[in-house]
């Protein structure tokens, strides 16, 4: 349908408010393809200059949309449109996913509703965002909006907007009433608040402007003291984000937050536009309102939306408890760097025993529950162990780096050398963690599959059993790699594990919860069980993401048993202890490709777990501070110069950090 063809159909219907007509210019200016604003500006470039040919056409339009506007209810479209709801998290995302399939019903009285229909195409807003915002102020010209007599700010109009504007306050006063805010902020109840005393300066400021309007020679006040009040709400919430910062978040707290936020952000929004000092700058920000508004419609049955919202600062503090973590895996001397390769050496001792264990169990004939069991129960109590002895898994520490690395980015963006550092210590201390652990847990499990053979005149593996583990590790005759990829997440997901709960103790006061328990202080005494919640405060993301970590390496093969999928986890550690299993299995009767095949297929392995787990956590981790890195050519091409120009710092620390005073901020504590 033409442009030329709806502008007369406008022109002989100047008093309809039917929704049609609008739609369907709007269609006819939509390009095919949202991102193809050229399209879009020659056609809003065309209808301006049609208006401006044809006076006519302008003065229907006008009308027609002042009308479409005028006869609906304005108020939901500003106080609901882009505000995070209230509603938990589960419930919205089940809602959208129905509304996907379903959509609720479109009630016609609703400019909120109608906007919906009229932008119905989920990716409008890259197109009306895109164009040139000059285009759409000569289309605004071409209109008629600008002339004299076109009075924006009509009566009804004016009274929706001044609607808005209350509902918005009083949300910003319930909010700060809301017991979990005042928890985390208690000086809110010593002090008059100011979330309270903004509504009762919006209600006078109200009052006063109708009365204005009304009578023009009425002295009305302007929104100066409002703006204090709102600055005052958002000192407020900020403070509550650092306290946050230290003592955790819950989602309910992070969905009051995001809620009042933009709830301020939206009421300046209307204040500017009533307080706007001519026509031209009313319809400024009233056209940046709309397609902000535009833009919020479109996403609003948009699931990955509401997870970004209602969880960006739980994400960062679960990714914050994770960088504070991380410190403790970066070797930033040669004392930490030796002490790195003691620690992952006794990680990879205990590995060689939890390999035997597998070994033993998958002897055993069990469902493949019991399998999955036993086998989380193994790889859980070893991974816990290990950190409770102050070991090292190598493969755990990208989760925690990777937060790390975001955490410069966004407090330094700009201090490449600081950052190439950083990352080059960070690779050294991959490199001696994995070093430690498969330098240890080869000997280890080969001295005990010796043991074995000697004690009971069989071998641990029989041959079939060990050319079934060469085969695992052989990245080019079976799924190693992709194995190594499935343990790869499973390691990013045990560093979420261990935000989350580190984020729990701290803000559900787990500790101090656990010492009020009279019958454990009786049980233990009360300073042992005090040394107890202190352990438990201080370890229980990193014990409960070893523990899940543990059950995921230990189920995910039995799951894609009972699937039928070829699924499983290859892990560099294990893969190793394996190889010395199958080595004593066939008595050392391996040709030389078998050797160089299996060696390869462990390097890579452990490569694969790096970058899976590492990439996935360092996504996470720049998402959730809305870091965007526009860098990274030229920390690459850095790196690339230092491993040139000094290759052995990628695997040793330098001679001259030897000193007792060297040291950085990201070593260990």
């Amino acid at each position: 349908m033409s442009i030329d063809f709806i502008l007369e159909q406008i022109a002989n219907t100047p008093t309809s408010s039917d929704t049609e007509l609008i739609r369907d210019l709007v269609a006819a200016i939509r390009p095919k393809h949202a991102d193809n604003i050229e399209l879009a500006t020659d056609r809003l470039h065309a209808l301006s200059f049609k208006l401006t040919a044809q006076p006519k056409y302008a003065v229907a339009l006008r009308n027609y949309l002042f009308e479409l506007v005028s006869s609906r209810k304005i108020t939901h479209l500003c106080t609901d449109t882009g505000i995070t709801l209230s509603e938990g998290f589960w419930s919205a995302a089940w809602q959208r996913l129905l509304y996907k399939f379903l959509p609720p019903l479109v009630n016609n009285d609703y400019l909120r509703d109608v906007i919906g229909t009229i932008f119905h195409q989920v990716d409008d807003h890259v197109w009306i965002n895109g164009v040139d915002e000059q285009v759409w102020l000569d289309l605004i010209d071409a209109i008629g909006f600008r002339i004299r007599g076109a009075h924006v700010k009509q009566k009804s109009n004016l009274n929706e907007l001044m609607s808005a504007m209350q509902v918005l306050s009083y949300r910003i006063s319930a909010i700060g009433l809301e017991s979990e805010l005042v928890r985390n902020y208690p000086s809110i109840e010593r002090y008059e608040s100011p979330f309270l005393r903004q509504n009762d300066e919006i209600n006078d400021y109200i009052k006063e402007y109708r009365n204005w309007v009304v009578d023009h020679s009425a002295v009305h006040r302007d929104s100066q003291q409002i703006e204090v009040l709102l600055a005052q709400c958002e000192e407020i919430v900020i403070k509550i984000r650092r306290t946050a910062a230290q003592q955790g978040v819950s989602v309910s707290l992070t969905r009051l937050l995001l809620r009042v936020t933009e709830s301020i952000a939206r009421l300046r929004i209307m204040l500017a536009l009533i307080e706007a000092p001519n026509k031209k700058q009313t319809l400024h920000i009233g056209f940046r309102l709309f397609k902000e508004l535009v833009y919020f419609d479109n996403r609003k049955y948009s699931i990955r939306e509401l997870i970004g919202t209602n969880t960006q600062l739980l994400t960062m503090q679960v990714t914050e408890h994770a960088g504070r973590s991380g410190e403790h895996y970066v070797a930033s001397n040669r004392r930490e760097w030796v002490e790195m390769l003691r620690s992952a050496s006794g990680a990879g001792f205990i590995v060689g025993f939890m390999a035997t264990m597998k070994i033993l169990m998958s002897k055993l004939l069990l469902a493949p529950f019991g399998y999955a069991f036993l086998f989380s129960l193994n790889y859980s109590l070893g991974f816990m162990l290990v950190h409770i002895m102050h070991f090292t898994i190598a493969t755990k520490q990208p989760a925690m780096t990777a937060a790390l690395i975001a955490k410069s980015l966004d407090q330094s963006k700009h201090k490449l050398d600081d950052l190439c550092e950083l990352v080059v210590q960070v690779i050294r201390t991959q490199f001696i963690a994995i070093l430690g652990n498969v330098a240890i847990a080869i000997p280890t499990a080969y001295a005990i599959a010796w043991a074995w053979y000697s004690s009971t005149g069989h071998h641990l593996v029989d041959p079939d059993k060990a050319r079934h583990l060469l085969d695992d590790i052989n990245p080019f005759a079976s799924l190693s790699l992709f194995h190594a990829a499935i343990a790869g997440v499973c390691l990013f997901l045990s560093g979420l594990i261990s935000g989350y709960y580190d984020n729990k103790a701290s803000y559900s006061h787990i500790p101090e919860r656990l010492l009020q328990l009279s019958s454990m202080q009786w049980l233990f005494g009360m300073a042992r069980w005090k040394r107890m919640t202190d352990y438990i405060g201080n370890n229980l993301g990193a014990l409960a993401g070893n523990f899940f970590f543990g059950i995921m390496l230990g189920s995910i093969g039995q799951i894609g048993v009972f699937l039928g999928l070829p699924i499983d986890i290859r892990h560099i550690t294990f893969s190793s202890a394996n190889f010395a299993f199958a080595l004593v299995g066939l008595e050392h009767q391996l040709t030389w490709q078998v050797w160089v095949i299996s060696l390869v297929g462990i390097v890579l392995i452990g490569i694969v777990n790096l970058a899976v787990s590492f990439s996935l956590a360092l996504f996470v981790a720049m998402r959730s501070r809305g870091v965007s890195f526009e860098q990274t050519g030229e920390l690459i091409a850095l790196l690339w110069k230092r491993f040139i120009k000094h290759g052995r710092d990628f695997f040793f620390p330098p001679k001259e950090m030897d000193l007792p005073e060297s040291g950085s901020e990201h070593g260990k504590e």
